[in-house]
């Protein structure tokens, strides 16, 4: 490395990857990147060694003797980093979410997120990592892999799991797990992976740890103090623990008195018999006085005090590295709980601390949205005077940068960390609505426990979480919303569909396939569907509610303080409803509600936030179809799209929310959509390049992985730019139009003239050709085969020939399984990096968008416009920052 860095000259960081031969001390070079790569925060973060800063210095011309480091503020930055510590990243895939992917994983990344766990053992490190990326298990367990053969429709055999072992997968080391459980040795293991035995030596540790446990009952372990810290030095969760356990016979038991909030032992309860939870192996070892220790990230292994609050939770520890105002002692499992420890006012504790629960690992439905959202509620804390504390394991985030906050815990987002985090640092409250879906799974458990939740009672947002309570509400207060049932046999569920008409909308508790929810359009898709995707039964009910074809989706972000929105903004989605919202394109403000559409949409979000009472960030969801609007879902959080309206208003939503969470007043910020000289357009971006075999399309289900936005004059400039951010390049010449639905046909004729106005020549599949022909007039329009007929001019041929500049294929079906002509056409379109346009509504405007900027060019005027985003919402040179501070100082 030193070789390299010196002969190329390289000043700020670099990057080198090698390739390591196992069974020789042979390496090689593979390649070298002068520049910060996309390891170059986890290693930052891993060591506390700011890469970014000391490049930038040195790239300004600062030298290394003369920098200090900023972890421990005393040494220079010419030190290697010195760890006395163990961290694992383990990335985060969800190919589940496209049912013909291929889930190899190769040299080609597929990971949408990461994590990174701390810990001072290998075992204790891997097994947090594993539970952070996947909150459903419990960590080096084979159960999960029991969960993903059963998704795949295959019984657990050992053929299954070796299979699995030769080849890399996001289930492989679940694979290990399971093939210790069936017997399978070390090297056996080490035969079929070619994973390193130091490593597998390590799993079978925590392999034995938990047959250990397996073969005990509450009794048994009570008496092993010795198990108990060894499991939890090697990162056994209390409920992985419990699950691990024998259940004993039930018998009669004594009530049992809830703790009171302020015992100062949150989420403990006495096991007397029956099924062992989480909350009496938590009970069993602070009784045992088995409580993790608080360490610092200090780059040289102690070797220098640090000043950071970079923290992590270990068992292999003796002290704690900072001052705590929660330090409990050990308690008797018989005697009196004892009391709250004192709260004092020191330099070390200060008098008002907030915790902030982060997003956790980005992925598909969580990603840097929820990040913004974390840190502007972080700035807003530390300036209104109060210590902010984060809890989050993303090492991508701005929010774990350890600056960025008082103080950082780089930990899982469980209710056993957060609890013992809450006890250890005594919060004034827990903030839980700005990191997303996964904090806010948490809320009940954190509540029953003793923790303070800010904001919107817990009750509303499991009134909103539960779909029964949601729509007895939703009726209680004569707000309309799809027809919906649920169901715990297929009979019901064809009963339901005939009685509502199709089309469907099928969500199973639990499902095969990997697709949450799926639109179904007659009684032999819904067949197929819960025959070879669902499972349906009393313990895993169906939902299906009556699908509204053709209506337009529109989201109503708000904040509301005490039941009464004090701001909201209203976006359209551009594609009809039936499209995800995280995957579907936003226009703010929106341009084509009716005035009655956008005032009962206004009138309905109030009556909401009123019977709920919130006080806090919101969001809901519409169907809007000729004035008549129906709610979809409500979430008591910050929303995916709530960063695109604060930076397209020029108003911080969050800093509003916050501090209603905090109790402080807040005066509205005042809004005119309809003064704005500007409009702004979200895109989503997807990675079905990345993905080989998935499914180029559009459906209920999820699939982007990231997002741009853009500002234009008008709907049709933002919304070009906003594509072409996302990848998109205009069309010179040839376009294949190849559309499914009879209606969307017809509808696509007018549009198909302005291409050829334009001087576009349009090719077209056998039903759309005679449409445009006999409905349209369009004679100049040439008819091409399908990939399936075999015969030329074919589709297929003249994508692989790069003879196409844009695809327009709309699908007829919602579920093709990858063995249709459109399926073909659309990955074929993928493969070979030519522009696709799915949706009907997307094709349009980016017809009528292409057609005025032809229209203006023509003339010699310009039609993209550049400007700073300042210039673009606050035009007249008004304060940058018109934050809900400024509004409450006004």
């Amino acid at each position: 490395a030193l070789k390299v860095v010196r002969h190329l000259g390289v000043v700020g960081e670099c990057n080198i990857q090698y390739a390591v031969d196992p069974k020789s001390q042979e390496f090689r070079i593979i390649e070298v990147n002068a520049r910060l790569s996309r390891s170059s925060a986890l290693a930052s973060k891993a060591t506390g060694y700011p890469l970014a800063y000391v490049a930038a210095k040195i790239a300004l011309g600062s030298d290394l003797v003369s920098l200090r480091n900023s972890v421990t503020r005393v040494t220079t930055a010419c030190f290697e980093p010195s760890l006395d510590y163990c961290v694992a990243k383990v990335p985060r895939w969800d190919l589940r979410k496209f049912g013909t992917v291929d889930p190899a994983v190769d040299s080609c990344m597929k990971s949408v997120g990461e994590v990174m766990s701390i810990g001072r053992t290998f075992e204790e490190t891997i097994q947090k990592a594993l539970r952070m990326v996947d909150e459903s298990c419990t960590g080096f367990d084979a159960e999960r892999f029991d969960q993903e053969l059963l998704h795949r429709g295959l019984p657990v055999e050992m053929e299954h799991v070796k299979a699995e072992l030769q080849k890399p997968s996001p289930t492989r080391i679940w694979s290990i797990a399971k093939g210790f459980e069936l017997g399978l040795s070390v090297e056996e293991v080490h035969d079929l992976t070619k994973i390193d035995r130091w490593f597998l030596h390590k799993l079978h540790h925590i392999h034995r740890i938990k047959q250990t446990i397996k073969s005990m009952d509450f009794a048994d372990l009570a008496g092993n103090e010795t198990l108990m810290r060894e499991a939890k030095r090697c990162g056994f969760a209390d409920r992985q623990i419990a699950k691990d356990l024998k259940d004993t016979e039930k018998q009669a038991t004594p009530p049992v008195s809830p703790l009171k909030a302020d015992s100062g032992i949150l989420g403990v309860e006495k096991y007397y018999s029956g099924r062992v939870r989480e909350e009496h192996v938590r009970y069993l070892r602070k009784k045992m006085g088995i409580m993790p220790f608080v360490k610092q990230i200090d780059t040289l292994a102690a070797e220098f005090p640090a000043e950071t609050n970079y923290l992590y939770l270990t068992y292999s520890g003796v002290e704690h590295d900072i001052h705590l105002s929660g330090h409990l002692a050990p308690f008797s499992l018989d005697g009196p709980l004892p009391p709250s420890p004192p709260r004092t006012k020191t330099k070390e504790i200060p008098s008002s601390r907030i915790v902030v629960l982060g997003c956790g690992p980005y992925r598909i439905g969580s990603s840097v949205e929820f990040d913004w959202c974390s840190v502007s509620c972080v700035k807003t804390l530390r300036g209104l005077g109060h210590d902010a504390i984060v809890i989050n394991c993303n090492p991508e985030t701005v929010s774990t940068d350890f600056d960025e906050s008082d103080r950082l815990y780089f930990e899982e987002l469980s209710h056993e960390t957060v609890l013992d985090i809450t006890e250890l640092e005594k919060p004034d409250g827990v903030i839980i609505s700005v990191g997303g879906q996964t904090p806010n799974n948490l809320a009940m458990g954190l509540h029953r426990n003793g923790c303070k939740i800010l904001g919107t009672h817990v009750d509303s947002i499991d009134t909103c979480e539960n779909r029964f309570k949601f729509s007895k509400l939703c009726d209680a207060l004569r707000i309309d919303q799809p027809d919906w049932s649920e169901f715990t046999t297929p009979e019901e569920a064809f009963h339901f569909c005939k009685k509502a008409g199709f089309p469907c909308l099928v969500r199973p508790s639990y499902v095969l396939s990997g697709a949450a929810m799926r639109v179904v359009d007659s009684n032999e898709e819904l067949e197929r569907f819960l025959r070879t995707a669902a499972v349906v039964s009393r313990d895993y009910p169906v939902v299906i509610s009556k699908y509204i074809s053709g209506a337009k989706e529109v989201e109503l972000d708000a904040v509301g303080q005490n039941g009464e929105i004090i701001n909201y903004a209203i976006a359209e989605h551009v594609e009809n409803a039936g499209v995800h919202s995280g995957d579907a394109s936003l226009l703010l403000p929106a341009q084509k509600l009716f005035v009655e559409t956008h005032r009962r949409v206004k009138s309905i979000g109030q009556k909401i936030c009123k019977a709920l009472n919130i006080s806090g960030p919101f969001n809901i969801q519409f169907m809007c179809k000729e004035n008549e609007v129906m709610v979809i879902e409500c979430n008591l959080r910050a929303s995916r799209s709530l960063p695109f309206i604060s930076k397209t208003y020029n108003v911080n939503f969050i800093s509003m929310a916050t501090r209603i969470m905090l109790g402080l007043p807040q005066r509205p910020v005042v809004i005119q959509p309809i003064d704005m000289e500007c409009v702004a357009s979200k895109v989503s971006v997807f990675s079905f390049s990345r993905l080989k075999n998935s499914d180029p399309r559009l459906g209920v289900e999820m699939q982007s992985t990231g997002e741009v936005a853009c500002f234009g004059q008008n709907q049709y400039e933002a919304y070009l730019k906003a594509m072409i951010s996302a990848g998109f390049k205009l069309p010179t010449k040839n376009i294949l139009v190849s559309i499914g639905p009879n209606a969307q046909k017809s509808e696509f004729v007018q549009y198909a003239k302005m291409l050829v106005d334009m001087g576009f020549q349009l090719y077209a599949t056998k039903g759309t050709h005679e449409c445009l022909k006999n409905v349209g007039g369009l004679d100049s329009v040439i008819a091409v085969h399908k990939p399936s007929a075999g015969r030329e001019p074919n589709a297929l041929t003249m994508l692989r020939t790069s003879k196409l500049d844009l695809i327009i294929n709309v699908p007829d079906a919602m579920d093709s399984q990858g063995k249709s002509d459109g399926f073909a056409l659309r990955r074929a379109a993928v493969d070979g990096s030519v522009p696709l346009l799915v949706d009907i509504k997307t094709a349009v405007l980016v017809v009528m968008s292409l057609h005025r900027k032809w229209s203006r060019e023509r003339l010699g005027k310009d039609f993209f416009s550049y400007k700073s985003w300042q210039e673009y919402v606050d035009p007249r040179d008004l304060p940058m920052e018109r934050d809900a501070t400024h509004s409450a100082q006004a």
